[in-house]
């Protein structure tokens, strides 16, 4: 398979292409213990394509490692599918202030206020009419004590402020007891799991 031929060092600040047009350049990606866990990198996208080819434009978004076909002769990333794919692709990815996240960059992140309390884990995402609009959260025994709320609850996208990319963290845009005030919170937990 192409995509595991390549360590993220080899690819750093390489410029990406989708046959003769740019994409961006690569720089980075997510830090996690369990490297099978990532299957993104994290791109700076061109301004251009950013216009083009978002609904809204983001400076960065996720590129999936199984679209790297090969490193040309030039050094540049020779990607293996169309912009339309690339494309595609973005549309399925969550946006925090400005920013897009591919689904696999979300899990496992620790979930913060603004006060910096820890609230839980991320375990999954949450669709309503093909978009994510929250995530599902594993609260720790503290915060299900201290705010009588469940195991798992929902928060919505849009409560997000930041992420924290070195410590693995999503930073919520006010503090936790406020979150749990928030219309879209109180809506998007009463949904039922079929929102799809």
């Amino acid at each position: 398979m192409p995509n595991d031929k390549y360590d993220i060092q080899e690819l750093l600040r390489r410029d990406v292409y989708v046959n003769d047009k740019k994409v961006g350049t690569i720089v980075g990606e997510r830090h996690h213990p369990n490297e099978a866990r990532v299957r993104s990198m994290r791109i700076q996208v061109d301004a251009g394509v950013a216009d083009e080819f978002m609904r809204k434009p983001a400076e960065l978004a996720p590129l999936p490692k199984e679209l790297v076909h090969s490193i040309r002769t030039d050094g540049t990333v020779k990607l293996s599918k169309s912009m339309r794919e690339l494309q595609r692709r973005w549309r399925d990815t969550v946006r925090i202030d400005e920013k897009l996240y591919a689904p696999d960059e979300m899990l496992d992140r620790a979930v913060l206020d603004n006060q910096g309390r820890e609230i839980g884990v991320i375990t999954d995402l949450f669709k309503v009419k093909r978009t994510y609009k929250g995530v599902i959260v594993k609260t720790r025994i503290s915060i299900q004590k201290e705010f009588g709320v469940e195991e798992e609850l929902r928060v919505p996208i849009t409560a997000f402020s930041r992420t924290r990319e070195r410590l693995d963290e999503v930073v919520l845009s006010r503090s936790f007891d406020k979150v749990l005030t928030l219309p879209s919170y109180i809506t998007i937990n009463g949904m039922d799991d079929e929102s799809e």
